[in-house]
């Protein structure tokens, strides 16, 4: 009863602060923004401190590199978190935009005002800087945050919120706008996905296995953020030099995250030449790769893919690639197996690009370009939420905007229907 009692008083007060948040200003708003970027540079070294716990735990139990990776708080990216608020902070703040004024033949204006959503809970797994991240673009956005992390980044997870709740405090922001869940018991979490009067949407980030049992779990909307099981199509009109650079990119640059990708298509009309190219820069790369028969009969000394590797997020450097007989082919695949991800298409003929951009029905689709670009921050949404891959309420990256709604206001002067 008492971890019921706990959440309970978790979510009564983020709905208190909610009503408060959503009133502030935004000169308020931003200050409060800059000075958490500031404080976290400021007191890196007690991030780092905290977050060596989690680490020593993380290794002792054998927690893999690419996991390790993203649980990790170095300077790197202490500083991009400082970097992301501040970019939150020059954004246009969405709160009040009225839209779409139309007047009506009876003389009544009609239109529509983007409000916050109210209160978000957010739960997650191992990367730290989601902390602060998530608790910048609420905030801005007009919302209150309860924010779960993971056990294994607990010690971070709490660090990174005191020093955001003491610039908070500093400027004024109300108190329980910004919460970290303090328990590590699971329980916590079925007991906070009950509060439906208290909180108003969840927002789940992590692996599949998390994203499902919240949404068997709640009784709050949930806007999923399942498995990154992205796509880079190879079009035999690719420009091969460019098409090794990105593919190479795609998987290599930082495995661990759910923009990287996990399965490389190649059309069979390049692939006798492509394939060696980039076999060699993924030797390097330490990329195990998993092949279909047509891989195999180019690279021989790859790996079999079996059925299950065309939809797994293997978050590590391996990578599943197959040959197929064109663009149709690989859509189809890209259909049976992906996530509603991100796909990237490499290829020097605009008529494909096309084709594939409104062929494919995923949150993101690229035209040469890295899916690790897939990401809030480089598309100029400042720092993001996660990447929903749910078409309601939002699709793709979720920066401020997605993490409001509107509402009809109506302008009269006296008008009653008859």
């Amino acid at each position: 009863m008492s971890l019921q009692r706990d959440m309970e008083e978790i979510g009564l007060k983020a709905r208190t602060a909610a009503r408060k948040v959503a009133r502030l200003g935004t000169g308020k708003k931003n200050d409060a923004l800059i000075k958490m970027a500031e404080l976290l540079i400021a007191k890196a070294d007690y991030l780092k401190a905290e977050n060596a716990k989690d680490l020593d735990v993380a290794k002792d139990n054998g927690i893999s590199s690419a996991m390790l990776n993203r649980l990790t708080l170095s300077d790197k990216v202490i500083n991009g978190m400082a970097e992301g608020l501040r970019e939150v902070a020059a954004l246009p703040d969405p709160v009040g935009e009225v839209t779409g004024i139309k007047k009506r033949p009876n003389g009544l204006q009609v239109g529509r005002m983007r409000i916050p959503l109210g209160v978000i809970g957010i739960i997650y797994e191992s990367r730290p800087n989601v902390t602060a991240d998530a608790a910048g673009l609420c905030l801005k956005s007009g919302n209150a945050v309860i924010l779960r992390g993971g056990s294994e980044a607990i010690h971070s997870n709490l660090a990174v919120a005191s020093v955001l709740n003491e610039a908070a405090k500093a400027v004024g922001i109300p108190e329980g706008a910004i919460q970290v869940v303090s328990t590590t018991e699971r329980g916590a979490i079925e007991e906070l996905l009950k509060l439906e009067e208290s909180i108003d949407v969840i927002i789940p980030r992590g692996g599949e296995g998390l994203i499902r049992f919240v949404v068997e779990k709640s009784k709050i909307p949930v806007i999923k953020h399942y498995k990154g099981v992205c796509h880079v199509y190879i079009d035999g009109a690719a420009d091969e030099d460019k098409a090794v650079a990105i593919a190479v990119n795609a998987k290599v640059q930082r495995p661990g995250v759910c923009n990287s990708m996990e399965t490389l298509l190649v059309d069979k009309a390049i692939a006798g030449s492509f394939l060696p190219k980039v076999y060699e820069k993924y030797k390097e790369a330490g990329v195990e790769v998993r092949g279909c028969v047509e891989t195999k009969k180019i690279l021989s000394d790859i790996e079999d893919a079996v059925e299950t590797d065309w939809g797994e997020e293997f978050l590590e450097l391996i990578l599943a690639v197959k040959v197929v007989d064109g663009m149709e082919e690989a859509i189809a695949h890209i259909e049976k197996y992906g996530s509603l991800h991100t796909e990237s298409i490499i290829t020097e003929d605009y008529t494909q690009a096309k084709h594939f951009v409104e062929g494919v029905n995923s949150s993101t689709v690229m035209v040469n370009a890295s899916t690790r670009f897939s990401d809030g921050f480089e598309l100029g949404l400042g720092a993001e939420i996660g990447i929903s891959t749910t078409k309601l309420h939002a699709f793709g990256p979720m920066g401020l905007e997605s993490l409001t709604t509107e509402k009809f206001i109506v302008y009269g002067e006296g008008q009653i229907r008859e």
